[in-house]
């Protein structure tokens, strides 16, 4: 909302004037302060010409209601739309991104198993999956940077099956002109630089923000020392992690032992 508000030129008291909240309510929606309702989400789609389109606030609202998303996450996939660079780290699963769907439909299952979600929820979490695995099939896709910790491989979900054609995925990807991987092994020990996933988006304006999880909600960070720390640490775990080309040796090695 921030970053829509800025672009059109307008304070928050710009904006205020548009809906019928004050420019004290959308400060403290913009710094997460205090959460967007329905009528707040409808009124400033209306101010922002986004009712009815794929971006809306409220089909985010209504998402994040309805516990299909993480808190905050839906802020972070609203600027993922946006972003020209995409370079992700992640501990233990495959990076939504590269994730095939039936790797992400196992997944899926077992928190229905375990009852942190219902069924609906979770073919939901599915389907905005694959609808964000649509931006690496645009025309000009941005560039994604993937570092993968080696659990991520190793660690099976559901059976063989699915892992070797998880992985071969993961090969086909990496073969396009737009996507990276790499591989942070074991064999890096205390060296690895981070112990929990990490995401850095770069936008059309060249500006940076980082994505992080808490185990209650998902936060993005758009500026300060936080977001200059994330960001090299994000560099750092590249730099320690496989190449490209070696991180391939992995993945296929992997791959054939699953024969």
């Amino acid at each position: 909302m921030r970053r829509l508000r800025e672009e059109r030129g307008w304070k928050q008291e710009d904006l205020a004037e548009r809906i019928s909240y004050s420019g004290k309510h959308v400060s403290a929606v913009e710094t997460a302060r205090r959460s967007p309702t329905l009528g707040f989400s409808r009124e400033i789609d209306s101010a922002l010409g986004l009712a009815g389109k794929a971006e809306a606030f409220e089909r985010e609202w209504r998402r994040t209601r309805d516990g299909v998303l993480l808190e905050g996450f839906p802020e972070y996939v609203h600027y993922e739309r946006q972003a020209v660079e995409i370079r992700v780290f992640d501990i233990g699963v495959v990076p939504g991104l590269l994730q095939t769907t039936a790797y992400a439909e196992t997944l899926a299952a077992f928190n229905v198993e375990r009852g942190s979600v219902t069924a609906g929820q979770a073919a939901q979490r599915v389907a905005i999956l694959r609808e964000r695995q649509q931006l690496l099939e645009l025309r000009r896709p941005p560039l994604c940077f993937v570092v993968m910790d080696e659990s991520c491989l190793r660690q099976m979900v559901g059976g063989p099956g699915v892992m070797a054609a998880q992985l071969d995925w993961i090969v086909h990807l990496a073969a396009r002109p737009h996507t990276y991987v790499q591989v942070a092994p074991f064999s890096l020990g205390e060296r690895r630089p981070s112990h929990m996933p990490l995401t850095l988006l770069t936008l059309a304006d060249r500006s940076l923000l980082a994505y992080t999880e808490a185990q209650a909600r998902g936060h993005v960070v758009r500026e300060g020392a936080t977001l200059s720390y994330l960001n090299a640490t994000y560099h750092r775990l590249a730099a320690e992690a496989l190449s490209p080309a070696d991180s391939l040796v992995m993945i296929k090695a992997l791959r054939k032992d699953m024969l």
